[in-house]
Order: C-alpha cells, then sequence, then structure tokens
C-alpha cells in the first residue's frame, strides 16, 4: 500500500474518520494525525485538512498544534474548528456566535474561489457550530456566507489555505464531495491510489499477523458487521480456528436470535453457538436509567458470558483472541481520538475491550471500514443480501431505545422554555419540552438534553425548518419530534412515568418495532431508509406509554 497523500489533523470532530471515508471514496489515502504531529511525519504530503472540534480556539479549551503545520508549503483546508484556528493562527478572530447552527443552512457564494468551483450561487449545508470567524486574516478573502454566519467560507489562493465553517464531508451537504474533490486534484494535484480490493488484502495481513497460531473467539450479533466480521475470518483463518457466539442479552428484536442462527446457517456458518443470557442481562441493567451506564453494563457483560461459555466448552484462554465487527463509527463515538468528546461508550468499547487491545488479545478487521465499506467486503465474500441490507442494530440492542425513568423527571424552568418554543412555532402550532431526555450531538460534543413536543397540521418542509431553529436557539433542547395523533390533546397533562428494563416493557418495543419493520418492507420503503430507530418513553396521559418513530 502506497503512502497517504493526505493528512488529517484531528481537533476532536466526530466527522474526523468521515473525512477519511470521503477522502478515499475518490480514490486517495488519507491519514489522521493528532495537532502536535511532528512535521517531519508529513513530508511527502501532498495537503492538509485540519478537522473540526469541541473546543473554542480563543479560551483555555484550545487544542494545542504543532505551529509548523503551516510552513510545509502544501495546501490547507480547514473545516469549521479547523476554519477558526486558520483565523486565529494568522491574526484574525474568532468570537461566540450570535446564534449557534447545528443542522440545515443555505450557503450564499459572495466570490469566485478554487475550492468552491462548481458549487452553485447558492447550496445547501450542514453547520454544527458556536463560534465563528468574525474578522479575516490579512490576504484573505470572503468567499460565502450564511444567514447567521457571515463568514462560512474564507480562502487565501496565493498561500492556498482555504477555511470552511460548514462540513462538506458530511453526506447532508450536497456539494460536499465536489468540495473536497476541488482540494484533493484541482488545489492538491493527488493522484487515485486506494481501492477497498487493494485495502483487502492489508485486512488478510494484519489479521494473520494479529492472531498469529491462536483461534478467534467471536462475538456474533447477527448484524451486518459482526457477519461480515465472522465470514471474512472463516475465509482467512478457516472454519476450525473460529468460534462464533451469539448472545441472547434479552434485549433482542421479536425472534431475532431464532432468526440469526437459522440465516447464518444457511448461508454456511453451521459453527454458530447460540446462549440465553437474558436473565443475567436483566438483572445487571435492573433499575438503571442512564444510557451511557446502560451501555457500560451490557458492554461488561458480554465479556462475562463470553468468559463463561469458553469455561462451558472447555477452551484455553491462552490458545484463543477475542474477535468483533467493530467499525470506524464505533470507536469516534466512544471518544476513539484524544480530542474527540464522548458521544456513547459502544459494547465494543468498554474499558476491559480496551485492555485486551493493548495485550494483543483482540482482533477487529473491519475497524477502520464504513458501514457500505463493510457491505461491499460481505458482497465480496459472497454472502446474501438478506445478511448485507439489514438496518444497523446497535449492540446493546433494546436497551438504549428503551427510555427509563424513576418518574420523577422534569423540566427544569419549564415555562421560560415553553415559551420560548411557543414563539417560534407561531400560534397556529403548539411546542412544549418534555420531561425525559436523550443522547444527540451537536457542535461535536455529546449532548443529554429534553426533546420539544410538536402538535398541530402544517407541512413537513415546516417541521423541519422549526427543527432546526428550535435546536440552535434553545439551548435545553436537542431534538424535536411531531405528535402524530387522531385528535387534539392536552400537552401539559402529558408526564413520565415510572419504567426500567423489564421483560413487559421490552415486549411492547418488540412489537412495536416489528410492526415498523414489516409496514417499511410492505410499502417499499425499507431499503430507502437507513435505519429506522423505534423508541418507548415513559410518557404517558392516562397510564400507557409513547411510541417515537426515528427513520434516518
Amino acid at each position: 500500500m502506497k503512502s497517504p497523500q493526505i493528512a488529517i489533523i484531528d481537533f476532536g470532530s466526530q466527522y474526523t474518520h468521515l473525512i477519511a471515508r470521503r477522502v478515499r471514496q475518490l480514490g486517495v489515502l488519507a491519514k489522521i494525525y493528532p495537532p502536535l504531529v511532528e512535521t517531519k511525519e508529513l513530508l511527502g504530503l501532498k495537503g492538509l485538512i485540519f478537522s473540526g472540534g469541541p473546543n473554542s480556539v480563543y479560551d483555555r479549551t484550545a487544542v494545542k498544534y504543532n505551529p509548523n503545520l503551516f510552513d510545509l508549503g502544501v495546501p490547507i483546508l480547514g473545516l469549521c474548528y479547523g476554519h477558526q484556528l486558520i483565523a486565529q493562527h494568522l491574526g484574525g478572530k474568532v468570537a461566540p456566535g450570535k446564534i449557534k447552527e447545528y443542522g440545515f443552512a443555505t450557503l450564499g457564494k459572495t466570490n469566485n474561489s478554487r475550492i468552491l468551483a462548481g458549487v452553485s450561487k447558492y447550496s445547501r449545508i450542514w453547520m454544527s457550530h458556536g463560534d465563528s470567524v468574525v474578522r479575516l486574516p490579512n490576504d484573505f478573502i470572503n468567499c460565502a456566507q450564511t444567514p447567521d454566519c457571515n463568514v462560512a467560507a474564507m480562502v487565501c489562493e496565493n498561500k492556498k489555505i482555504y477555511g470552511l465553517q460548514f462540513h462538506p464531508e458530511v453526506a447532508h451537504t450536497k456539494v460536499g464531495q465536489l468540495v473536497l474533490k476541488n482540494f484533493i486534484f484541482n488545489i492538491c494535484h493527488c493522484q487515485k491510489d486506494w481501492s477497498l480490493d487493494k485495502y483487502f488484502v492489508q485486512i488478510v495481513k494484519r489479521v494473520k499477523a494479529t492472531v498469529g497460531k491462536r483461534k478467534v473467539f467471536l462475538l456474533v450479533s447477527g448484524g451486518v458487521d459482526s457477519t461480515v466480521c465472522f465470514a471474512l475470518l472463516e475465509k482467512i483463518l478457516g472454519k476450525k480456528r473460529v468460534f462464533g457466539l451469539h448472545i441472547d442479552n434479552g434485549f433482542m428484536r421479536l425472534k431475532e436470535s431464532p432468526w440469526v442462527a437459522k440465516k447464518l446457517a444457511k448461508a454456511g456458518f453451521d459453527n454458530l453457538v447460540v446462549f440465553d443470557a437474558s436473565e443475567i442481562f436483566l438483572k445487571n441493567t435492573e433499575g438503571v436509567v442512564d444510557p451511557e451506564k446502560k451501555r457500560q453494563i451490557v458492554g461488561q457483560t458480554f465479556l462475562k458470558v463470553k468468559d463463561m461459555v469458553m469455561k462451558q466448552h472447555h477452551l484455553n484462554p491462552k490458545d484463543w483472541i477475542l474477535g468483533q465487527g467493530t467499525i470506524y463509527p464505533d470507536t469516534i463515538e466512544t471518544g476513539g481520538t484524544i480530542y474527540a468528546d464522548k458521544i456513547k461508550t459502544h459494547h465494543n468499547r468498554v474499558k476491559e475491550v480496551l485492555k485486551l487491545m493493548n495485550l494483543g488479545s483482540l482482533v477487529e478487521p473491519l475497524v477502520e471500514l464504513y458501514k457500505d465499506e463493510v457491505r461491499q467486503v460481505g458482497k465480496k465474500l459472497g454472502l446474501p443480501p438478506t445478511l448485507l441490507n439489514r438496518h444497523p442494530f446497535p449492540g446493546p440492542s433494546l436497551t438504549i431505545r428503551t427510555l427509563c425513568s424513576n418518574g420523577k423527571d422534569q423540566v427544569r424552568n419549564s415555562n421560560v422554555i415553553n415559551r420560548k418554543l411557543q414563539k417560534i412555532v407561531g400560534k397556529n402550532l403548539k411546542a412544549i419540552a418534555l420531561p425525559i431526555k436523550s443522547v444527540g450531538v451537536q457542535g461535536d460534543n455529546r449532548t443529554y438534553r429534553h426533546p420539544a413536543l410538536i402538535m398541530g397540521e402544517t407541512k413537513w418542509r415546516t417541521l423541519h425548518d422549526l427543527s432546526i431553529r428550535i435546536t440552535n436557539e434553545v439551548f435545553d433542547i436537542n431534538r424535536v419530534v411531531y405528535l402524530v395523533a387522531p385528535e387534539k390533546i392536552n400537552l401539559l397533562k402529558l408526564k413520565t412515568k415510572r419504567g426500567y428494563l423489564t421483560r413487559p416493557r421490552l415486549a411492547i418495543l418488540r412489537q412495536a418495532d416489528e410492526i415498523v419493520t414489516q409496514a417499511a418492507k410492505r410499502y417499499k420503503i425499507y431499503d430507502e431508509v437507513w435505519q429506522f430507530p423505534v423508541i418507548l418513553a415513559p410518557l404517558t396521559l392516562t397510564g400507557g406509554e409513547t411510541i417515537i418513530l426515528r427513520p434516518v
């Protein structure tokens, strides 16, 4: 494999690895480096990309970086925090924005530039920031803005330095790949040198080197990642050196475990062991409300059950290495880079797993790939569409889609917040903050805040625009939901009820999830939706619960 042509300097963005993914989709290899990387490690590279990040460049949270990065003489592209860093380093000024932008925005070009070549006068982009550049450095020109951000793009063509406040690496920015293509090929003059076929060869070599003469004990959920990992390891090492274990943790979808065993056996994986550990998982998560704590407990319990099964099958731990179908998003959402905010701990990234990693007792063949690339590997291995085209399903399963409460949750300053919400939605709609919380991502930070609920007849486009305004302008809100009901209800009567991870609550969610899945297939939208989480919330009017649908 050739050396990388692009260096991505990681300032802690949740999108950092997505930048690398987008670059390699263009056929160019990129590598991620920390901000204090020595410039000697970057010699020969054709360009630098500074990522976004959750900090502010002007205060004590600012990330320390190597200032000599600006002296390498190669083109530089700064995104979000990286854009602000360029401005600050070169004499401009960054300050808190009057309005924080989270979500879609309209980019308007004000000047021509090589970085925005081919981009329309107005384009839909994705913003995720609280700070803004308020004064340009010398020799820079402002080449784009949004209604709430005066400097959305700045350039210094002579030095080939470019700053973008928006995120071209996310799919929501429709012109994003064009922007990156401009930088990679027209400005940095890179040559295509990366392909999944070439990388597949590297995966094989890495697995053989990591495993050595040992065997692999693989946790198989039945999802796309673990299934492809199962097939890949068996192809590389042979069936006799791979032990597949599917653990029924009691949080699976309706009839999930029997379906997994049947479909994998039909695909040739007849060496899968299914173990019912539902009682153990339910006991360990009893009475837990916090979603992060639930994730950690589930991850730890998986490993304890794994050890239990190894003993039952008389497997010597010295002869085995743990295998997981971990992919790139799992690591970044768990805070997998030094400055990244922890969004959520994935079950395959609890501290016990990280300990195994440090001991060289962990193999993760797919750890640098994304879901679409994993599916391509699975297709290359001959796996059927029924296994490859399933919607993503989290390792902690329904634990995180079952919101829990002690029944005492309330919204602090609810009157003030509700007045703000009502002012935004106008007199034809109703809006309140709900007394539950969920995890979200805003400005590369993890937030655990209330959703806002909107009720009333309006257009979907209006709801979309209102959701952006609300999450940008109301600090206590990180999500917006729309009430689907046959008649108007008194929103103020919505109360939280006591609810934990119990078999009856999980049974309700399973039924709701199955109804949604079958409806999506019946109306032929299943393949058009990336995933369709169905959430059970302990919100009630008369003693029941609330179902929330969240198609992505």
